[in-house]
């Protein structure tokens, strides 16, 4: 995924508790798009009327608000299913943070996982970097010192654990930080395989049987698939 270092751009606030993921991107749009795709159907439910046009009513739809990399929000961000699709579906329309009060549990973990940055303010707080922000100004987010600030509010601090900062500031997603604990990992298991070998000569012996390592593979296959 793409690293998360420091973002300048203008900020779009949506200041509405609650808002789900179905409201991000509706449940129809998952059966039919694949990654790539989403953009156009992000929080589809506000940005668009009846008719299909654009609602002009809808920040997103304004200028220079329709170019935001950051987005601005209530209480419980992302709640609701745990689609990551709603994820993807804003950050292919240009979203690389997301300021709120509080997130889904989910859709955070979800963020973390797409190089999405989602930064949890008091409301306080958010209410004067939405004042900034709707002057037009730009917003400036610095991982590396964790602050957000705009020329109008000077500098916000915020906290992020150290593991997820790490993460986002070097571009690996878990499994990205778990293949770069590969010599662990087999130094591992050799000790574990000298120090209980019964384990592995069962497993061993599984993996020799033809019908038992085809059903693994034709598992992982459909796991696979399943998440695309």
């Amino acid at each position: 995924m793409k690293p998360f270092t420091l973002v300048e751009g203008y900020a779009a606030p949506i200041m509405q508790d609650n808002i789900d993921t179905d409201v991000i991107v509706r449940i129809e749009r998952i059966a039919k798009l694949k990654r790539g795709q989403f953009a156009p159907w992000a929080f589809e439910a506000l940005r668009y009327l009846p008719d299909g046009s654009e609602d002009p009513n809808f920040l997103l739809n304004r200028d220079p608000f329709r170019n935001a990399q950051i987005l601005i929000a209530g209480a419980n961000f992302g709640c609701g299913s745990s689609r990551e699709m709603a994820v993807w579906s804003i950050q292919e329309f240009g979203i690389r943070c997301i300021v709120a009060q509080s997130f889904g549990d989910i859709f955070y973990g979800n963020c973390l996982q797409n190089g999405v940055l989602p930064i949890r303010l008091e409301r306080d707080q958010i209410n004067v970097l939405t004042k900034g922000a709707l002057t037009g100004t730009t917003v400036r987010v610095d991982l590396r010192i964790c602050k957000i600030w705009t020329a109008a509010t000077g500098p916000i601090e915020f906290a992020i654990p150290d593991t997820q900062r790490e993460a986002l500031l070097s571009g690996l997603d878990e499994v990205a930080q778990t293949l770069n604990m590969t010599a662990s990992i087999d130094q591992f298991q050799q000790e574990d395989r000298r120090g209980r070998p019964w384990v592995y000569a069962a497993v061993d012996a599984a993996m020799k049987t033809p019908d038992v390592a085809q059903r693994l593979k034709v598992k992982s296959t459909v796991e696979l698939e399943s998440d695309v």
